[in-house]
């Protein structure tokens, strides 16, 4: 794998394209920095939270979509207060809400490909 990384802004718009396609919805809730920006997905279905997807630099220096929390679905207030937290520490990240018609295949591809 390269350790070569689309600009974040141009990532998170595709992400929302590829959400869209499938018969989705995607919104932004939190806008970062267009070319260096950390993404993080949160993923559900049918307005159910299934997982919160984070790209992250591996040992070897490329990037992978990790799946962030435990199996436990978090209660609103828990997610809100992981949102305001991870927002007020890096500025420049990239925070996006995706509802995917059959969430778990699709964390599965994003998690297995990278």
């Amino acid at each position: 794998m390269s350790s070569a990384r689309l600009p974040a802004g141009l990532e998170a718009a595709a992400i929302r394209r590829s959400v869209e396609a499938l018969g989705g919805h995607a919104m932004v809730l939190h806008k970062g920095d267009p070319d260096r920006g950390q993404l993080i997905l949160l993923v559900g279905e049918r307005g159910a939270h299934r997982a919160i997807l984070e790209r992250a630099l591996q040992r070897g220096g490329n990037y992978h979509w990790t799946r962030r929390e435990s199996a436990q679905t978090p209660d609103p207030a828990t997610l809100a207060k992981f949102i305001g937290e991870r927002t007020r520490f890096d500025p420049d990240l990239w925070l996006i809400e995706l509802d995917v018609p059959d969430a778990e295949r699709f964390i599965a591809e994003m998690t297995a490909f990278g």
